[in-house]
């Protein structure tokens, strides 16, 4: 290198606390286009949907108001301000200030997991001003930031019966080429989210047009079922085929297996994969280890029943996949994603995981319903 060119210390610059996030958004968001503006939208949801799942009740309300902001509330227990979290983890100022990761126990009954695609404190930075709202054992306090800095100490504004949290924020225009969110976009995407979390009750409310607010409502207690079934409505077998859908909790793998396939005429395969609520474009080990157990276990029926000899091949993921629609979604205490986009799942554990869940729950259905197993096997053995 030449004397021109030296690279030293003096050419480093240190940056304090959330300064890095303002100087480089789109390490943090992955874009400051309306891609990167609503992956801050949907950050937050999944922390709502986290503190919602560990309440009483299972509802989170998302509002784009007339000026600009996004109000997301639960109504969890509240994150209470300046003391452990109910799960033990950092209190609500920590997490809209601070880089952290918990790595606590989790009682996955009363907790589903976000994905940890952004942090609260993200979002916080890249906005011109939030507002946070935590009411918890009977009071209301609030705390009002600017660009990721507290103005003032969290303050009890008065009484209330409500328990929840709720941050309001406002995307900030000089760093997002828009600040516009799409009704539209977000609208699709809680749609599908209420698939994955059966119970979850989930309003979307846009304040901005003139006149009435518009206002979509999203449930589906049959979860992942209903989404199998919603996909294959206008197909057919020549006759119907049961939507089968099963859920295990996968010890080897820290983590719960909630898949959910069917059968129809089409000649493709359709398999939608999701990650601790977040769709995983590029598949991952999930979505190999539920074709390796689905064709485990159509192989091994096969051959119980005589329709494949034993010396025949086995039947491979191509044959059993022909005409397929399936969900398959992990919830994991601590995914590997791959890639900076975060839509490829890794962890070899997780893939021997869902293959046994899957194997297990699939041979168990064939064996019980030999009239539809023995239609399917006449498409695979021939």
């Amino acid at each position: 290198m030449g004397d021109g060119m030296r690279y030293d210390a003096s050419h480093l610059e240190a940056l304090e606390g959330l300064e890095a996030v303002r100087r480089r958004p789109g390490m943090y968001v992955g874009s400051t286009t309306a891609r990167g503006l609503h992956h801050m939208v949907l950050g937050v949801f999944e922390h709502a949907v986290n503190e919602s799942m560990a309440g009483r009740v299972l509802a989170v309300e998302v509002t784009l108001l007339e000026d600009g902001g996004v109000r997301i509330a639960d109504d969890g227990a509240g994150v209470p301000f300046g003391s452990p979290g109910d799960d033990g983890g950092p209190d609500l100022e920590e997490r809209l200030t601070c880089f952290w990761v918990w790595r606590g126990s989790i009682d996955r009954n009363k907790v589903w997991v976000w994905s940890g695609g952004i942090e609260l404190a993200v979002v916080n930075a890249l906005s011109t001003r939030t507002s946070a709202e935590v009411c918890r054992d009977g009071v209301r306090w609030v705390q009002e930031y600017a660009r990721g800095t507290a103005l003032a100490p969290p303050a009890a504004v008065g009484t209330t019966e409500r328990t929840g949290t709720a941050l309001t924020f406002h995307p900030d225009p000089t760093i997002f080429e828009t600040v516009d969110c799409s009704f539209g976009y977000l609208a699709e995407r809680f749609r599908e989210l209420v698939f994955l979390y059966p119970g979850l009750d989930v309003t979307l409310t846009d304040e901005r047009p003139a006149g009435a607010p518009a206002v979509q409502r999203f449930r589906c207690p049959g979860g992942l079922r209903d989404l199998v079934a919603s996909l294959t409505a206008t197909r057919s077998l020549s006759g119907p085929v049961d939507v089968i859908a099963f859920g295990a909790e996968a010890p080897s793998a820290a983590g719960l297996v909630d898949v959910a396939l069917s059968w129809s005429a089409m000649e493709g395969r359709q398999v939608l994969g999701y990650a601790n609520g977040r769709a995983t474009l590029h598949g991952g080990t999930h979505e190999e280890g539920f074709l390796a157990g689905l064709a485990g276990a159509v192989t091994a029926h096969a051959r119980a029943c005589g329709a494949l000899s034993a010396m025949a091949p086995a039947i491979g993921p191509e044959a059993v996949g022909a005409g397929l629609t399936a969900v398959v979604s992990v919830k994991l205490d601590d995914p590997e994603f791959q890639g900076s986009t975060r839509t490829r799942l890794g962890g070899e554990h997780v893939r021997d995981a869902v293959e046994e869940v899957v194997g297990a729950a699939v041979l168990a259905w064939l064996e019980e319903h030999p009239e539809l197993a023995a239609r399917l096997l006449e498409r695979w053995t021939d």
